[in-house]
């Protein structure tokens, strides 16, 4: 779908509204450039274009592919096609949306194709036709604009996520768990955002070069080349960070892991105890309840009942709590603070 198509000389659009593609193309001829602006066109749309302005067809092949990192081309017919990646972020769904800008540059005329809802133009058509000085330089100032709203539309993406990744930081570095998804989820659309501005800056610095760009261009291209650069190392130190967020994450989980098990084992001690004291019990009261003669005979009264019954039973338990403190004992003594302060110093002696 055809957006806007204005035809621009002497630093200022030549009429109102948006023209046919023939008429755009016949005004290349006039002097001045051509700035045609399609959204999401059909591969009849694209192909329309192609026949008209005469693109190269591999060209127009990139156009019609998302691309993940932003690149320039140069053809032989002195067109360059430079893609772009776009982003915004979507409140809502705290997600990252994406884009993509693919500029074919010629000396006398301009071509934006957008894919995403994220690449609108408006913005930076308005702002290179209130800046005549800059549009009588020719079609590269259009690169200019277009760079400059792309770079100034990742600071706000930026921004969020710096404030989703602080709210999984403070979450681990207060001890408890961050849902490891959710980091995941963060660090790879902090590695996506990465190979949309990193590849970026080689194309930028392209148009610096002698003969890319326009002289007069050259501050305003390095100003967002600048910006860029700030961006950049802001989403590397993001992706750096998020995987140590992961790693102490990960640390954290460890340990809610070690007291789930040390907790689990602390019940098994007590339920074994409880176990080892009714086990003789219950051989002593199985044992006096067999009715056979002796056992009969020889409990003729409330003395001998003691003495086999009760004091029976509780002789086993003796031994065993005998046992369980020996056992106690036995066991080597936990080193204190200042002997593990000492050991972690790498000390000869723990003890001084």
């Amino acid at each position: 779908m055809i957006v806007d198509c204005a035809h621009y000389q002497d630093g200022r659009r030549q009429h109102e509204g948006a023209m046919p593609l023939e008429q755009a193309a016949a005004h290349c001829k006039l002097g001045g450039f051509v700035w045609l602006g399609v959204f999401e066109p059909s591969p009849e749309e694209l192909t329309r274009v192609r026949e008209v302005f005469g693109l190269h067809e591999l060209a127009v092949e990139d156009a019609r592919t998302f691309h993940l990192r932003p690149k320039a081309e140069q053809y032989e017919d002195g067109t360059e096609l430079i893609i772009l990646r776009t982003a915004r972020y979507d409140d809502e769904r705290e997600e990252i949306d994406t884009g993509e800008i693919s500029v074919f540059l010629a000396e006398h005329f301009v071509i934006t194709v957008r894919q995403g809802i994220a690449s609108e133009l408006h913005g930076a058509r308005s702002r290179l036709e209130s800046r005549p000085e800059l549009l009588k330089t020719g079609s590269a100032s259009t690169l200019w604009a277009i760079f400059d709203q792309v770079v100034d539309s990742y600071a706000p993406v930026v921004e969020e996520l710096e404030r989703d990744i602080e709210q999984i930081e403070a979450t681990v570095f207060s001890g408890a768990v961050a849902p490891t998804q959710r980091i995941y989820f963060l660090r790879r659309e902090a590695t996506d955002f990465y190979r949309a501005v990193h590849p970026l800056l080689a194309v930028l610095g392209r148009r610096l070069q002698p003969g890319k760009s326009p002289p007069a261009l050259h501050p305003y291209i390095r100003d967002v080349h600048d910006h860029l650069l700030l961006v950049n190392e802001e989403v590397a130190a993001q992706r750096d960070l998020l995987t140590t967020v992961l790693e102490a994450n990960i640390a954290v989980i460890s340990v809610e892991q070690n007291k789930i098990n040390l907790r689990q084992s602390a019940t098994m001690e007590r339920l074994t105890i409880l176990a080892s004291v009714f086990l003789p019990l219950s051989f002593v009261v199985g044992f006096f309840g067999q009715n056979f003669d002796w056992l009969v005979g020889h409990i003729s009264g409330f003395p001998a009942f003691l003495v086999l019954t009760v004091a029976g039973m509780l002789l086993p338990c003796l031994m065993l709590y005998a046992w369980l403190r020996r056992r106690r004992r036995a066991r080597p003594p936990e080193p204190t603070p200042e002997v593990t302060d000492a050991v972690r110093r790498g000390a000869t002696d723990p003890t001084e």
